[in-house]
């Protein structure tokens, strides 16, 4: 007992000053006790080439890089304004001698976004952002201004590549990784005119094929809550690191609370772009075939029992369908592992793909499941 109150004897005193000196400190100079936390922390993702991004983050490197490759367009053209109906009035036009009034002209003035993707000044932007425009002007976010070229259209993928001639214009980076579902995503544009804008969220379905939103000939979308304001569409989708993830298209809001945005991936506007560029025009594959929606009749007389399909009511002479062995009547049930269900799923699969690839086809002959390997030519321009 005597020895442990010579314990606390000697020890009382350190003890004491110990804590009068932390209390003088928080009193008089609380500041030397904050601490800061990390901008995030960096970990490997098992089992993937990418990493995850853990704590508060901010998006200002990632804004930052991007923003200088998306412009601003703005867009002319030239509409006749509608006469009055009194004017298309045959007594009218006779007591008013107003047979020959000419047709008021004006200038009507829209605007949207684009990303610049090379340093020669080829931009990526949506077909309808510029379509029918008799003049577009292109604004960089450092102030200059430039006279854009059409270069080219593809109109199934609600896609246009410009052109500009200017120096020292920065391309966007492109992503190498896949995008995933709950990947954090940016939407870049210029909505309303009021300058650039980011929104952020998250990416929540990708490849949204034939959603039947009626955006596109071909719907092949990133699915994200990334709010896309009128004004942004051809801007820019990017990851936390500033790459191109895709095109900004369109916003769905039935609610008025931010609604779906959709993006056209990357990899689908890069390959419009060098398509245009090497060709003149979209290299789209081909099958060869014509094709019509599964009947209940058809899948009676085929001997299964198919759900989902469509089938072939001609091949094409030549064609790389008849090539492979592929014949009237046989039922298309997958492209790939992919499930056909409609006409539409076969053609933008097809061309989705190169020509001279290799496709695999799965189909139905004699109420059995079969496959064949096709090797598809490139589209004749006759059926583009």
């Amino acid at each position: 007992m005597s020895s442990l109150k010579a314990l606390f004897l000697f020890v009382r005193w350190p003890v004491t000053l110990g804590l009068l000196a932390a209390l003088l400190v928080l009193t008089f100079s609380p500041a030397q006790l904050k601490f800061s936390l990390p901008k995030f922390v960096q970990t490997e993702h098992t089992g993937s080439s990418k990493n995850e991004w853990i704590g508060p983050v901010s998006y200002s490197d990632a804004v930052s890089k991007a923003s200088q490759s998306v412009v601003n367009i703005y867009t002319r053209k030239q509409v006749e304004q509608k006469l009055h109906p009194l004017f298309k009035d045959p007594i009218f036009r006779l007591f008013f001698n107003s047979a020959d009034i000419p047709r008021r002209k004006r200038m009507q003035s829209a605007l949207g976004s684009g990303v610049i993707v090379t340093k020669e000044g080829h931009i990526l932007t949506n077909y309808h952002v510029i379509g029918g425009a008799d003049e577009i002007v292109v604004a960089l976010e450092d102030g200059r201004n430039a006279h854009a070229q059409v270069l080219g259209e593809n109109r199934e993928r609600d896609l246009a590549i410009l052109k500009i001639e200017l120096d020292n214009l920065q391309p966007v980076s492109i992503s190498e990784d896949i995008s995933r579902v709950g990947d954090v995503v940016l939407a870049i544009g210029n909505p309303f005119g009021v300058g650039q804008t980011v929104t952020q969220g998250i990416i929540s379905a990708t490849r949204s094929r034939n959603r039947n939103l009626n955006i596109s000939t071909f719907e092949n979308f990133i699915q994200t809550d990334a709010a896309i304001h009128p004004g942004s569409s051809g801007g820019a989708l990017i990851d936390v690191h500033g790459n191109l993830l895709g095109i900004n298209t369109a916003n769905l809001d039935e609610t008025g609370s931010g609604g779906i945005g959709f993006a056209v991936p990357v990899d689908i506007a890069m390959q419009t772009l060098n398509d245009i560029v090497k060709f003149g025009r979209v290299v789209r594959g081909w099958l060869g075939v014509e094709a019509q929606a599964l009947q209940s009749a058809a899948a009676q007389n085929s001997g299964f029992n198919a759900a989902t399909g469509v089938v072939i009511t001609r091949t094409m002479e030549g064609g790389p369908a008849e090539k492979a062995g592929l014949k009237r009547g046989d039922i298309i049930i997958g492209i790939r592992g992919n499930p056909v269900k409609e006409v539409t799923d076969i053609i933008q699969m097809i061309q989705e793909s190169r020509p001279g690839e290799t496709v695999t086809i799965e189909f139905i002959r004699g109420g059995e499941v079969a496959s064949l390997d096709v090797v598809l030519q490139e589209q004749p321009l006759a059926a583009s």
